[in-house]
């Protein structure tokens, strides 16, 4: 565990200091990010404990608008299953930062959650699922042009995401 907690501390520096001439969101550029989720948006009692995880994809239609998705699963005696389409506001130019690293972003999504139950006691079955509006803030900050680290707050399968980004 230590050896792979080194590992990725220094494959980290090291891709810190390939280019830091990282530029913001721009038209054209493809976001992949993934991670965890600290804190479900859902709760049972006795539900199980389970990090959620997930992921998304993002596509900049201009400087500042990007469409994309997201999905995400939250695991446990009661599981979620999330998926469903994102819209990106990219702050960067409307508040002239001056940190060419670093994404601010907001916007809105439309999820698809699906509940399941699998309990020995009680056994397996599907519960209340559905589609339900999402909103969320976050950031990026780019280590190099297409390597970085994102936070994002909103009610997806976790309350507060992080985990590292691609720019392609």
């Amino acid at each position: 565990m230590k050896k792979s907690l080194l590992l990725l501390l220094l494959t980290l520096g090291f891709l810190g200091t390939i280019d830091m001439e990282a530029q913001t969101f721009q038209k054209g550029d493809f976001v992949a990010f993934g991670g965890i989720g600290l804190g479900r948006t859902f709760t049972f009692v006795n539900s199980g404990f389970a990090i959620p995880v997930g992921g998304g994809l993002e596509y900049g239609i201009t400087d500042a608008i990007g469409v994309g998705g997201d999905i995400g699963f939250a695991g446990g005696d009661v599981s979620a299953f999330y998926i469903g389409p994102k819209g990106y506001y990219h702050f960067n130019e409307l508040l002239n930062l001056g940190i060419p690293e670093l994404d601010l972003y907001g916007g809105v999504s439309i999820l698809f959650r699906s509940f399941s139950v699998n309990n020995s006691v009680i056994g397996s079955f599907g519960l209340g699922s559905g589609v339900y509006p999402g909103i969320f803030i976050g950031g990026r900050y780019y280590f190099s042009d297409s390597f970085g680290a994102y936070a994002e707050l909103g009610n997806s399968y976790g309350w507060l995401k992080v985990g590292v980004a691609f720019k392609f």
